[in-house]
């Protein structure tokens, strides 16, 4: 799983040199979203995830299942986890178009965006909701082993996805800020992904979680008064309007004269 997912940030990074780091979706139509998306939720998400999926590896290496069958599982595990995060992804592009749009026609909005954004994301990193899923997470082995009741039919697909929406109700609110940070920001994406990490696996993560919450409120005072085109909203700042090209006719060794 590291090595996918350093292998999908060798990716994420390429295709975000070709994009920008602007509003909305950024002329992405929604299949091609999905799949940048999917790219990005391998890269921030498998590191911290990687300890569950050990741990069901080994309940299932502990079974007589052969090597082929173990592989299929664990795939069916992840596909399960992934779906769960498409779902997620659909919502995030509705959520995208539509402050694109808002952007577009008032970019003074721009700020206030912003602010609702880290606002939200404060508040859920401060919620119970965030407490609760963050202890599962942290502490998968009394749901894997309600797992192991599932019945035979599709279940590594179903614990993949019942983990994936335990991840996403821990994890909302962080991905919630890639919309005035810039979606296809890679500082951004890399940062997020540290806070996930930590979040999960040191033993002081809930009271960083309580840290970055803090932290996210602060940022979203400061985003209600910060002038859209900022170091804090590069996601929400409308792209310049290109200069009108020279006319094709006119003789650029042409020197223009006075009357």
């Amino acid at each position: 799983m590291a090595a996918v997912a350093l292998l999908a940030w060798v990716l994420v990074v390429d295709q975000a040199r070709g994009m920008g780091v602007g509003p909305g979706t950024m002329g992405a139509s929604l299949p091609l979203f999905l799949l940048l998306w999917l790219v990005m939720m391998i890269a921030m998400m498998f590191p911290s995830v990687a300890p569950v999926g050990i741990t069901w590896a080994r309940s299932i290496g502990r079974s007589r299942a052969g090597v082929a069958t173990r592989a299929a599982r664990l795939v069916q595990f992840v596909a399960g986890y992934l779906l769960a995060w498409t779902a997620f992804g659909l919502v995030t592009y509705g959520i995208l178009a539509w402050t694109g749009d808002l952007v577009a026609d008032r970019p003074g909005l721009g700020r206030w965006i912003g602010a609702g954004a880290f606002l939200l994301a404060g508040l859920q990193q401060l919620g119970p909701l965030k407490d609760i899923c963050l202890r599962h997470c942290r502490s998968p082995m009394g749901q894997l082993v309600r797992y192991a009741g599932f019945r035979p039919w599709a279940r590594d697909l179903r614990v993949g996805l019942h983990h994936g929406l335990y991840c996403i109700g821990c994890c909302w609110g962080l991905m919630i800020v890639l919309i005035p940070l810039g979606v296809m920001n890679i500082a951004a994406m890399a940062a997020v992904g540290v806070v996930i990490f930590v979040e999960k696996l040191w033993r002081l993560g809930p009271v960083f979680s309580t840290v970055v919450g803090v932290a996210f409120l602060v940022l979203a005072l400061l985003a209600a008064f910060a002038p859209v085109e900022s170091w804090l909203l590069p996601g929400l700042e409308t792209p310049q309007e290109p200069m009108p090209d020279m006319d094709p006719d006119m003789d650029p060794d042409m020197e223009m004269t006075g009357p």
